[in-house]
Formats: structure tokens, C-alpha cells, sequence
């Protein structure tokens, strides 16, 4: 089972990077440059990104059970993220800012999706990829509210003061707030509208590789591995933090298929998102994809080692 595990998240980690090869080919040919890329943040942040969430509520069926579920993974994934966010605060305070707060994203926001989807759906079923989705639904939240709070500020790399309308008036609460009505009421829905939610957040990983791939390709490799704080965010990210959340949710007689789920997401490798905040908010670009590169590869042997803790 480990390696069988061992070969799941080595293939979704091969998948991703032929695709970023894409993108990392398209700028050294000058294609699609990084400069372009830029440009295209927008897309991702306000329109692709949201309608991911709100296909995710889309996808799922209700009845009164699937509710309850839905609900108490979520609400352990908002658990999950606050946890990160505790373990980390006392981290990357040295340093550039700007580059802590690239560090910081790192540590705390995971792949859920695109890395702890597939190894859910392989490891447990359909329960599993339900679960793993319902912990997507609060990453989103935090993400879009915590997420822009450390990656925002000014040219110096000092915090802005939080304004609490981020909180709302953002894409990712924005789409939670129509989504889960829509799933709550049961609301049946045309294809004409489903069909055009569902296209347009099916480009969502394919395009965030490409644009990961061109910032990747204006990357020094050469410091790849000398960047010490780059293991640290490893360490907390794919190591501290499921082994904490494992131990927490034993306290609360959490077990079985929900367990395997939220430690397989808390053991997640950087979230791409990490590059795309980046940019959006004028942050170390070069060291974003250092980050997401280096902890991506070490995340094939760790991931399958919380998976085989949490089936104990």
C-alpha cells in the first residue's frame, strides 16, 4: 500500500510538471512570457478560481446526511488551516518581508486539490474525494481572507491594517456565498448554466501550471537548494503540520475515512496558488515557484507516510 501510494503521488506530482514544462518551454521561445503571464493573474484570481468553487457545490448531491458531512469536514478543515496558521506565526519573521510572506503562503496553504484528490479517491473512494472537497470549500475561505492579509502590503514589505470587507467582498467568500445556497436548497440547475461554471473551473489547473511554468523558467536554480527558509516551510508544511492535526483530531475521536481524508490534506505539498498571490501582489515570483517546486517533490515520499499513519 505504501508504495503503491508512493507511485499515486509521484504521478500526480510527474503530471503537474509536464504541464509547468509547458509553460517554462512557452517563455524560453517567448511564446507566453512571464510579462503575459502577469497579465493573466486576474483571469485566474477572479474568474477561474471562483468558478472552481462554486462547480464544487455543484458536484455534490444533497440529502440531509451529505450535509451533515459536508459540514463537519469543513469545519476540521477551518480547524486544519488555523493550525497552520498558529504553527507558522512565529516563523519567517527574519528576512526580507516580501519573502516571508512568499515563505508564509507556502506553509500554510496546501494542494488540496489537485495532490490530495486523486490520492483520496485511490486510497479511500468517493468518501474520501467528498471529504477532501469539503476541506478545498475552507481553504478557499482562508485563502482569499488570511491568504491576502500576509501577501498584502506595501513596496517596503510591511503589513497593511486588515479591512474586514476582505472578508467578504472577495472572489473566494463571494463564491462560497452562492454556492452554498445553491447546494443547501437543492436547487436544480440548467446545463446551460452548469455546463459554462463547469468549463471555465476545468481550466484551472492546466492554466495555473502554464503560468507557474513561465515564472519557474525565470527562476536561479542555482539557489534552489541553498535557500535554507525553503526547508523550514517544507518541514512545517508537509511534516508539523499532519502530524499535529493527525494528534488533534485522535483527541476528538475522529477516525476512520475522515481521519485518512483530513491528514492526507493537511499533508499536502505548497499550494500553486502560492505563485499566483505572488504575482497578484507584486511578491518574490522566483522564490514562489522554488517553494512549490522543491516541497511538490518532497511531498511523493511524505504523503504517503501520513497516509499509512492515519490507517493505523
Amino acid at each position: 500500500m505504501f508504495l503503491s501510494n508512493v507511485k499515486i503521488a509521484s504521478t500526480q506530482v510527474a503530471i503537474l510538471y509536464i504541464i509547468v514544462a509547458v509553460g517554462f518551454i512557452a517563455d524560453k521561445i517567448g511564446l507566453f512570457t512571464e510579462k503575459t503571464a502577469k497579465l493573466c493573474t486576474d483571469l485566474l484570481f477572479y474568474i477561474i478560481t471562483p468558478a472552481v468553487i462554486i462547480r464544487s457545490f455543484l458536484d455534490i448531491e444533497y440529502d440531509p446526511q451529505t450535509a451533515k458531512s459536508l459540514f463537519i469536514a469543513m469545519g476540521c478543515g477551518m480547524l486544519m488551516h488555523a493550525i497552520s496558521v498558529i504553527i507558522n506565526l512565529p516563523l519567517f519573521r527574519k528576512g526580507d518581508k516580501n519573502d516571508s510572506s512568499v515563505l508564509k503562503y507556502g506553509a500554510v496553504f496546501g494542494n488540496c486539490g489537485y495532490m490530495a484528490l486523486p490520492l483520496a479517491g485511490a486510497v479511500i473512494g468517493s468518501q474520501g474525494v467528498f471529504y477532501c472537497s469539503a476541506v478545498i470549500m475552507s481553504f478557499q475561505i482562508f485563502s482569499f481572507t488570511y491568504g491576502v492579509y500576509i501577501m498584502a502590503g506595501n513596496s517596503d514589505g510591511d503589513k497593511v491594517k486588515f479591512e474586514y470587507k476582505r472578508l467578504i467582498l472577495n472572489p473566494g467568500t463571494i463564491a462560497v456565498a452562492i454556492g452554498l445556497p445553491l447546494f443547501l436548497l437543492n436547487l436544480p440547475m440548467p446545463d446551460i448554466i452548469v455546463k459554462p461554471i463547469s468549463y471555465v473551473g476545468s481550466m484551472n489547473t492546466p492554466f495555473a501550471m502554464i503560468v507557474f511554468g513561465t515564472y519557474l523558467a525565470n527562476t536561479d536554480f542555482r539557489t534552489l537548494f541553498k535557500n535554507g527558509r525553503i526547508f523550514i516551510a517544507a518541514l512545517t508544511k508537509l511534516i508539523a503540520l499532519p502530524l499535529i492535526m493527525y494528534g488533534t483530531l485522535r483527541l476528538f475521536g475522529i477516525s476512520g475515512d475522515l481521519l485518512t481524508s483530513l491528514t492526507l490534506s493537511a499533508s499536502a505539498p505548497s499550494a500553486t496558488n502560492t505563485v499566483i498571490f505572488a504575482a497578484k501582489y507584486d511578491r518574490n515570483t522566483g522564490l514562489a515557484a522554488q517553494t512549490v517546486a522543491l516541497i511538490s517533490f518532497i511531498s511523493i515520499i511524505t504523503m504517503p507516510v501520513m497516509i499509512a499513519l492515519s490507517r493505523i
